[in-house]
């Protein structure tokens, strides 16, 4: 998707847990691994980011997971969303950062569909928690903390 601002945008980020594994994927451009996620669009609000992008990439259709105790309220006049567990910011390039917005869901099954689109990733795998300590991987400190999180609030 085009970017909404030429200085920053909104993104999702999810941690997809299955069966004691958490899925991560091989991001085409930057060569590293990192959760499902991308751009929130304008037509939506980023639960719903979060549910799409984890289908366009990985084809699964997953449940988010609100992390808190605290109820989702809604009425006529408001729709609530499930918080983020983790929100960041980071810089993409000297004149571009991303807002990130950081969710945990769970999946039903571990069979990924991968698109055949322009968008061709290296690689997704299901990390056990082990794996995720594995330099191997080359994992980044933000990915294997949220990552393991992830694991440790859905297994």
């Amino acid at each position: 998707m085009p970017h909404i601002h030429d200085k920053i945008d909104f993104c999702v980020e999810v941690f997809i847990v299955y069966n004691g594994k958490v899925l991560l994927r091989k991001h085409d451009k930057y060569k590293i691994w990192l959760s499902v996620g991308g751009h929130i669009e304008l037509d939506e609000d980023p639960n719903e980011a979060a549910v799409r992008e984890v289908k366009e990439e990985v084809g699964l259709d997953v449940e988010i997971i609100n992390h808190t105790n605290l109820p989702i309220v809604m009425d006529h006049n408001h729709k609530g969303l499930i918080p983020p567990v983790f929100t960041n910011r980071h810089r993409i390039s000297d004149s571009h950062e991303h807002v990130v917005l950081v969710y945990f869901a769970k999946s039903k099954t571990d069979k990924l569909i991968l698109p055949i689109t322009k968008e061709v990733s290296e690689g997704c795998k299901w990390f056990t928690s082990d794996e995720l300590k594995d330099p191997k991987f080359e994992l980044t400190k933000h990915v294997q903390i949220y990552a393991n999180s992830a694991l440790d609030a859905l297994f």
